[in-house]
C-alpha cells in the first residue's frame, strides 16, 4: 500500500470532536457516574479521584505503546516484528512468548501494539503468544517480585508466562487449523488504523519519519486512532475498577482465597481477574495472602489470571477484537492460569 493510500485509511479512522458525545463508550461512562450521583452521591469524588489516578498511573505506559506502534506504522519498522511473527507457526509462536515474557508492557500497555499487528495483518496464533504472555512479568516485576515474594516464585511466573503463552499460541494454532478464528478484529476496524503488511514482500524502513511530511502524519493519525481506539474503553474498565474497589472490601478476597483447600487454584484464578489491580500492586496483596495461608499454586493462579485478563484489560480487549475471539482469550488466560497454578502447586509441594 502506498503512502497516499494509507494516509487516507488512517484519516478515516481518526475521532472526530462529534464522536465525543455520540460514543456509546463515553455515553456509558456518564451514565455511571450519574448512576452513583443518584445511588451514592458521596461516593462520586472518590471514585472520580481513583479514575484519575489510575489513568495519571496508566499515561506514561498508555503513551509509549501508542507512540511506539504508531512509530512503527510510520516508518514501517513494524514489518519486521511482522515478519519475526509470521515465519512457520511453531517457531513463531515460541518466539513470540520468549519476547512476551521479556518484554515490559503491562495488560493495558500491551494492547495497542497488539491493535496494531493484528490490523497490519500479523497471524493471531503469535500475537495472542505475546499477548497473553507480556502482561504476566517483566523484569521490573521480577525485581520486585523476588523481594515482595521470592524469587523462586518470580522465577517460576516467568516461566509460567513463557508457558502460557505457548499454551494461548498453540491453542488459536489449533482452532485456525479447523476454520475457527480466523478474522479476530471487529468488522469497523478491519481496514484499520494502519495499512496491511505484505508478510512476503520487502521490508522498506524510513527510520527518521520526521524528514517526510507524509510519514508524520501516519504517525499522528495512526497514534490518535489507536488511542482513541483504546483510551476510551480503559476510562469505562477504570471507572469500573473503581465501584469494585469502593464496594467490595479486601476481605472478601481474603476469606475466598486466603486458606487452602481443594477450590483454592480455580477460585483464586475467577478472583484475580475483577480484583486485580495491576502487577506492582498484586505483590504486596499476594504476599500477604500467602503469609494467611493461601497456597502457592492459588497465588500463581492469582497472579497470572489477573495479569492476562484483568478488567482494564479485558474491557479493552472487548474494544478491538470479535466477541468469540474475546471469550477465546479469557477462557485461555482463566484455563492457562488454573494449569499452571496445579504445576505450580505440585512442584512446591515437591521441592518443599
Amino acid at each position: 500500500m502506498s503512502l497516499d493510500d494509507a494516509l487516507q485509511s488512517l484519516s478515516n479512522n481518526r475521532p472526530r470532536i462529534w464522536v465525543f458525545f455520540t460514543d456509546k463508550v463515553i455515553i456509558s461512562c456518564f451514565l455511571i457516574v450519574a448512576a452513583q450521583l443518584v445511588i451514592d452521591p458521596e461516593m462520586v469524588p472518590e471514585s472520580l479521584r481513583f479514575l484519575l489516578n489510575a489513568i495519571l498511573a496508566m499515561a506514561p505506559f498508555f503513551a509509549i505503546a501508542v507512540g511506539l506502534a504508531a512509530y512503527f506504522a510510520a516508518s514501517g519498522a513494524d514489518g519486521y516484528i511482522a515478519k519475526a511473527f509470521s515465519g512457520t507457526p511453531v517457531m513463531a509462536i515460541m518466539g513470540a512468548s520468549l519476547v512476551g515474557a521479556l518484554s515490559p508492557f503491562c495488560s493495558c500497555g500491551v494492547i495497542p501494539l497488539v491493535a496494531s499487528l493484528l490490523v497490519a495483518g500479523v497471524p493471531l496464533a503469535p500475537v495472542m503468544a505475546f499477548w497473553i504472555a507480556s502482561p504476566i512479568m517483566d523484569p521490573e516485576i521480577y525485581v520486585l517480585t523476588s523481594v515482595g515474594i521470592g524469587v523462586e516464585f518470580a522465577t517460576g511466573k516467568t516461566l509460567i508466562a513463557m508457558a502460557l503463552g505457548l499454551f494461548a499460541g498453540f491453542s488459536i494454532l489449533f482452532f485456525q487449523k479447523r476454520g475457527l478464528a480466523l478474522n479476530p478484529l471487529r468488522p469497523n476496524l478491519s481496514g484499520g488504523c494502519r495499512p496491511k503488511i505484505d508478510l512476503n514482500g520487502p521490508v522498506n524502513v524510513k527510520w527518521n519519519i520526521w524528514s517526510e511530511p507524509e510519514r508524520r502524519e501516519i504517525f499522528t493519525s495512526s497514534g490518535l486512532a489507536n488511542g482513541w481506539l483504546i483510551g476510551r474503553w480503559l476510562v469505562i474498565a477504570f471507572l469500573i475498577e473503581s465501584l469494585m474497589v469502593a464496594y467490595i472490601p479486601t476481605t472478601f478476597v481474603e476469606d475466598l482465597v486466603g486458606q487452602e483447600n481443594i477450590l483454592a487454584i480455580p477460585l483464586a484464578a475467577l478472583v484475580g481477574i475483577p480484583s486485580y489491580l495491576n502487577g506492582y500492586a498484586a505483590i504486596p496483596l499476594v504476599s500477604g495472602l500467602l503469609d494467611l495461608g493461601m497456597s502457592q499454586g492459588a497465588a500463581m493462579a492469582f497472579m497470572t489470571a489477573g495479569a492476562v485478563s484483568s478488567i482494564p484489560a479485558a474491557v479493552a480487549v472487548f474494544g478491538l477484537v470479535k466477541r468469540q475471539i474475546f471469550f477465546t482469550y479469557l477462557f485461555l488466560g482463566f484455563s492457562g492460569s488454573i494449569l499452571t497454578g496445579i504445576v505450580w502447586q505440585l512442584w512446591s509441594n515437591f521441592s518443599v
